[in-house]
């Protein structure tokens, strides 16, 4: 019996600790100041991952035009240019989704104080998502990535990419099938026949078919990617407007 005894203060409930205290002592306007605090801190840091976005679809159309510009202003200029920037988008690509992941993470915390907070002060509805605080303060404690890097990359080719992925696989086809774009003092026109075209095609010790077979199945599976596989649809699922 001494032994129990000597036990049962041990598993005695431990006393609040002083955040609890802390958190159960906020008044009605102490805590509409730091949710208006934290909804401004998170925008901050939302439109901070926004620019980072924005600036690796900048870069992208930067290469895009100036390789154009490189491959179609001389005929010297090889087609492989244009090869080298589908490369260059598609890294520009991954880095931009891996940054996507970041930014989804801060615009759905604000997403939640819109939808949740502020739309039930304007438009009230009684029991909408009661626990969503708890919701998002588990999400302060363990922050996790809301989508995977696959859902990303789709929805980021689905809004810019797949645009800049057209433009460089049309110039590349007019490259190697207009003769006076592959080859000084050939006539204007498309007067390449295919094999004319598969030898413009080829890439160092690489055959010309073997190179237009790959780009064909790397756009085909593009394609694939941008309209056939379907993605979480994000903000769509509550309207109509998206970031």
């Amino acid at each position: 019996m001494s032994q129990v005894q000597t036990i049962k203060p041990a598993e005695a409930a431990a006393a609040p600790r002083g955040s609890d205290t802390f958190a159960l002592k906020l008044t009605s306007s102490e805590f509409a100041t730091t949710m208006s605090h934290f909804h401004r801190a998170e925008i901050a840091r939302m439109a901070g991952w926004r620019d980072r976005l924005d600036r690796t679809s900048n870069w992208a159309i930067t290469v895009v035009a100036a390789m154009l510009s490189v491959s179609l202003s001389t005929p010297s200029a090889h087609h492989g240019v244009l090869l080298f920037a589908m490369l260059l988008i598609t890294l520009l690509l991954w880095i931009e989704a891996r940054r996507y992941r970041f930014f989804d993470v801060y615009r759905s915390r604000v997403r939640q104080f819109e939808r949740y907070y502020f739309a039930q002060i304007f438009s009230p509805q009684p029991d909408f998502a009661s626990n969503w605080l708890a919701i998002l303060g588990e999400g302060l404690r363990s922050p996790r990535f809301l989508i995977t890097q696959r859902a990303a990359l789709i929805r980021r080719l689905r809004r810019n990419y797949i645009f800049m992925y057209t433009i460089l696989m049309l110039a590349w086809v007019l490259k190697i099938t207009t003769p006076s774009l592959s080859r000084e003092g050939s006539p204007i026109g498309f007067g390449a026949s295919l094999l004319d075209t598969f030898r413009v095609a080829t890439l160092g010790p690489i055959p010309g078919i073997v190179v237009v077979c790959g780009v064909a199945v790397f756009y085909l599976a593009m394609l694939a990617a941008a309209f056939l596989i379907r993605a979480d649809d994000g903000e769509l699922t509550f309207g109509d407007v998206h970031v």
